[in-house]
């Protein structure tokens, strides 16, 4: 069953561009059944928002700037997020912004028992990340939309579009592994894929160019995996381990 989630965005610092591929990642983790966006719609930088609004049932919710230099947004989502969160009409928040302002609210949020996803770009600061279940940032969905169009053409995104895994990242994965895997040193890939979220919620094997964390870990050769068969014979389950040789990175 779908978690019911309050989907609260910063129209201020979170550009238009991607809203539908946003929405769709959302959907991943639970149903949208509030979804809000605010700022203040006089200023014609918001004007791209308004295109957007209507097709993906995003309630605009106006706030005037009352002071110059001071962000009135941030209040008005801040207020309605505490609100939704005593109306008990939601199980989570998923909070869209790159604004450090919203690192108190995450926090505030999680020790009530909610679920809270942080969606925002590459820039937003570490605070509002750790203090997120699970940060998305906005480039992957922006990459993944122009592979998509890349493939049904020719293959020409380039790789630089994706962030390079290294050697500290092998070596918190290896960490990782190391936390569930049983006397033999084998994890089942499942768990070290939620321990590595809830280390890191900002880990995101899209960030690396791959859509899944089993094509991650084979392209590493520090790791070798092994496909088991699922006693309830559903699937094959993924279990991974540590060489004992020292990490390289494989070519794609």
């Amino acid at each position: 069953m779908d978690i019911k989630l309050a989907v609260l965005i910063d129209g201020d610092n979170i550009p238009s561009a991607h809203v539908k591929e946003m929405m769709e990642e959302i959907a991943k983790y639970g149903n949208p059944t509030i979804k809000r966006i605010y700022g203040d719609w006089t200023k014609p930088h918001l004007s791209k928002w308004k295109n957007v609004l209507l097709e993906n049932a995003i309630t605009p919710i106006q706030q005037y700037g009352y002071t110059t230099g001071k962000n009135a947004t941030d209040s008005a989502m801040i207020i309605d997020a505490m609100d939704i969160l005593y109306s008990e009409k939601v199980d989570g928040f998923c909070l869209v912004s790159s604004d450090s302002d919203f690192t108190r609210l995450a926090t505030r949020l999680r020790e009530a028992g909610m679920k809270v996803y942080g969606i925002g770009e590459k820039k937003t600061p570490n605070p509002f990340i750790v203090a997120c279940d699970k940060f998305i940032y906005i480039e992957i969905l922006k990459n993944a939309t122009e592979e998509s169009v890349s493939e049904s053409t020719t293959k020409t995104i380039s790789k630089n579009n994706y962030d390079s895994i290294t050697a500290k990242e092998i070596k918190f994965i290896a960490t990782t592994i190391d936390d569930v895997a049983d006397d033999d040193g084998w994890a089942f890939l499942g768990d070290v894929g939620s321990l590595l979220q809830k280390k890191q919620p900002n880990f995101d094997s899209r960030n690396y160019g791959f859509q899944k964390l089993t094509p991650l870990i084979n392209s590493i050769s520090a790791f070798e995996i092994e496909r088991r068969d699922d006693s309830r014979g559903r699937s094959k389950l993924i279990y991974v381990k540590l060489k004992e040789d020292k990490p390289k990175r494989k070519k794609r």
